[in-house]
């Protein structure tokens, strides 16, 4: 890392600019030759973005903590000698946690020296379409001029403007992985999966937890699915305040902040008291202090993103961008990932391929698991008709659950079909254990143009959660009780 380069003018073939390389960023550098790297400084964490520091890294190590919890209690069943009183120890959990990050911080960077990749902590802006200015710390200044720039600065997490003591006694999804201690009694506002997964784990781990939620719970998703989600985090000790709006957050004399909110049904106004409030209202692009506006970088002028072509190019030639930056592109470090490595090989020549932004499966870490790949109900019937489509489901429990007598109620599949032919499958959803494990082997088949005539020629592996998707047969315009009996 140089911190204290010389004024210095370099030609390069790219660079990439960015906040805190993420780690699709640093697999693009690895993949393009003579490559430079700005960094914005004065940020918490090390080289790898907000997947490995702040998302997706720790974020399922705390979830797995919260479901090791889950398991202490159903070993019991299973004839181990458990305590009746168990605790979690946040500081064990948390420097673990913090540690095995470090470790991938370093080896990023072990990476980037390897490829022959010049890693440089400088606050940059663009000149014009070739040129980057960056500043240390110290103001000393570096100009950059290469044939391609290439943005790739994600987001960070938003608070509100308009609420009285929220940014200034809040905390987000920046700060909650890497607290010392434990952040105690917490409210989540939001309802987005980032707001679920971190209440999730919260309560898994004992902590009384509340989530307020304005409209909807993961909006964008199948609202069908969502509703499991919420019901089973409500049925395992989540407090939820449906339909509520924050107005205040004050700091008491005790040290607890106190919360005034407005149920907008009723529009009674409530007060409670929590140890911490955590924002997941959202996510900012970092576009602002880029100079993206002085070059003609055309932006959405609502979120903030930079609107990008099919090959990730802006409407300024040789300037690009992929990510979480880009506009209409999901939020999902795998995609960036690829997309960055297709732009890579495009850039140095070696392929014409685009990105595929279609059926790109996810998962939601709730406590809960909820997988899905391609189009939602509410999608697939607003793009085909209600009539067009022919959804076949499936309410299952899975083995685990049975001798732990947990309840299953919420544990289901949902594979929604083209109407006629063999059933080109359009949409695959899953709530249940190791969610992500079963979306993924299916999501292969979506890039095939799986059919539901595919889906049941499958065998299945016995006994598995998975088997259940091959054999969904009962439909919902049918009516039929579509909860699986049997082994």
């Amino acid at each position: 890392m140089w911190n204290h380069l010389p004024k210095v003018k370099s030609i390069l073939p790219s660079i990439v600019f960015q906040l805190f390389p993420p780690a699709e960023a640093l697999r693009f550098m690895c993949e393009i030759s003579e490559c430079i790297v700005l960094c914005v400084t004065g940020t918490k964490w090390g080289l790898g973005g907000t997947c490995v520091n702040v998302g997706c890294i720790p974020k399922k190590l705390m979830h797995q903590a919260a479901l090791l919890g889950t398991a202490v209690k159903d070993a019991k069943k299973y004839g181990w000698q458990i305590p009746d009183t168990i605790s979690h120890d946040w500081p064990t959990m948390a420097e673990a946690i913090q540690n095995h990050v470090k470790s991938l911080n370093w080896g990023h960077r072990v990476q980037l020296q390897d490829k022959k990749v010049k890693y440089m902590n400088l606050k940059g802006s663009l000149v014009d379409e070739h040129t980057v200015r960056g500043l240390s710390k110290a103001g000393k200044e570096t100009v950059l001029t290469a044939k391609n720039i290439v943005i790739a600065t994600g987001g960070r997490p938003k608070y509100p403007t308009n609420i009285p003591g929220a940014a200034e006694h809040g905390i987000t999804s920046d700060d909650i992985f890497w607290l010392k201690k434990s952040p105690g009694k917490t409210l989540v506002v939001g309802a987005s999966y980032v707001a679920l997964e971190c209440a999730g784990f919260l309560k898994g781990i004992g902590l009384d937890t509340t989530v307020m939620v304005r409209s909807i719970a993961l909006r964008g998703f199948d609202q069908q699915m969502a509703s499991l989600v919420t019901d089973y985090m409500e049925a395992h000790g989540t407090r939820f305040a449906w339909k509520s709006v924050p107005n205040r957050v004050d700091k008491l004399s005790s040290g607890a902040l106190q919360v005034t909110w407005t149920d907008t049904q009723t529009g009674s106004e409530h007060k409670d008291t929590f140890d911490s409030v955590l924002w997941a209202v959202g996510r900012a692009p970092e576009t602002k202090a880029l100079g993206l506006d002085k070059l003609g970088v055309q932006l959405n002028k609502e979120t903030g993103k930079i609107v990008v072509g099919p090959d990730e190019s802006t409407s300024v030639p040789n300037i690009y961008a992929f990510g979480d930056i880009g506009e209409g592109r999901p939020e999902l470090t795998p995609t960036a990932i690829k997309a960055g490595k297709l732009l890579a090989h495009r850039l140095a020549g070696q392929s014409t391929e685009l990105m595929n932004y279609d059926n790109v499966p996810t998962t939601v870490f709730t406590p809960l698991e909820y997988s899905c790949v391609g189009l939602s109900e509410e999608e697939a019937e607003k793009r085909h008709g209600k009539d067009g489509i022919e959804i076949y489901h499936a309410f299952y429990k899975p083995l685990e659950f049975t001798v732990a007598e947990r309840d299953a109620s919420q544990c289901y599949i949902k594979v929604v079909c083209e109407q006629g032919g063999n059933g080109k499958i359009l949409g695959l959803h899953f709530t249940g254990p190791n969610a992500g494990e079963v979306a993924q082997g299916f999501a292969m088949g979506f890039q095939c143009g799986a059919t539901y005539s595919h889906l049941i020629q499958t065998v299945g592996i016995h006994p598995t959660c998975a088997e259940e998707v091959v054999k969904v047969h009962i439909t919902k315009r049918s009516g039929l009780d579509a909860t699986v009996t049997g082994c």
